[in-house]
């Protein structure tokens, strides 16, 4: 495990706790991030104004926009989280006044990585991103990509590195040693493993759940997908789902759940509206296709449908 701030704040702890403050606290103080490039980050929550003085996530979103250039050429591994704790930064109950900053080695990495490719296509390093009044990570409370914590237990999530699919995404980062893949902070990659059981399928009420053949892999730039060829819809409650090629779209570059290019699924995941997206995140199954799968889902739908009906009863009374 690693350690956390030097305040000995842990991250995994900071994202429960706000989860868990009253509606009222969480609205006067903190907000859920809701910039796209720092979704996968380990908080999911922020505060505005930014360390940039941004006073809204919606003009956030347009400054760091500027940077998937300079983000698609992977020129350091800490730009991502860096460009993320100046933008969006974590906000905590106990830091509530001013939001916690990134560590002065953090972007004193990315700027050393990127500046140089900056330098190439006649930019230089941003005042508004200068490291020099960062605080250090010994002497003040500030955030790290190597100070994040684990989550622990062998039993948590399940680490493969064949999983990580490297061979199709060619821009993936690798720890050349081990062989193992890296996420979008140089950190391991670990898909947190979801059984398809019926209580799990009742508990995370997905949104969709389709038979496809996967036909690419993409994990090229800043917003991982999946193309697949839809077989069979057996769900979708927000976006009509034809059966024909589409996109499904991942929470982060680690590619949870993982898909094999060629192989058939069952998969269930979540629908934005507003969008028309198909989303594969955190909570979402892939499984290889068997036989009878459809009517195992079936099954477990007639369970979600009583149990709405009973809710709706209870409701009325």
């Amino acid at each position: 495990m690693y350690d956390m701030l030097s305040a000995g704040l842990s991250v995994s702890l900071l994202v429960v706790s706000c989860a868990l403050w009253p509606p009222a606290v969480r609205a006067a103080s903190c907000e859920t991030v809701r910039i796209p490039l720092c979704r996968s980050m380990p908080w999911n929550m922020t505060k505005m104004p930014n360390h940039l003085h941004h006073s809204t996530q919606d003009n956030a979103v347009l400054a760091i926009e500027q940077f998937e250039g300079l983000l698609g050429t992977g020129c350091s591994p800490d730009l991502l989280f860096f460009l993320c704790a100046m933008y969006a930064p974590i906000c905590t109950i106990d830091f509530q006044h001013e939001p916690i900053k990134p560590c002065k080695a953090v972007c004193e990495r990315a700027k050393s990585g990127c500046e140089p490719v900056m330098i190439r296509y006649n930019h230089s390093w941003p005042d508004s991103l200068s490291c020099s009044e960062l605080p250090l990570y010994e002497r003040g409370v500030c955030i790290s990509p190597e100070a994040i914590v684990k989550a622990e237990g062998p039993d948590q999530y399940y680490q493969d590195p064949a999983r990580c699919n490297p061979e199709s995404s060619p821009d993936f980062p690798m720890d050349l040693n081990n062989l193992h893949c890296r996420g979008p902070n140089g950190d391991r990659c670990r898909c947190k493993t979801v059984k398809m059981t019926s209580r799990n399928y009742v508990r995370n009420n997905y949104n969709y759940v389709i038979r496809a053949r996967v036909k690419e892999v993409r994990n090229r730039g800043l917003e991982p997908t999946a193309v697949v060829d839809v077989k069979e819809v057996l769900k979708s409650s927000l976006v009509n789902i034809p059966k024909e090629t589409h996109t499904l779209y991942y929470s982060s570059s680690c590619l949870c759940p993982p898909l094999a290019i060629g192989e058939e699924y069952l998969i269930m995941g979540y629908e934005h509206e507003e969008t028309s997206r198909l989303l594969l995140i955190d909570g979402s199954i892939a499984q290889k296709w068997k036989d009878k799968m459809n009517r195992k889902i079936k099954r477990w739908d007639q369970i979600l449908q009583k149990r709405g009906q009973s809710s709706s009863r209870q409701n009325r009374h």
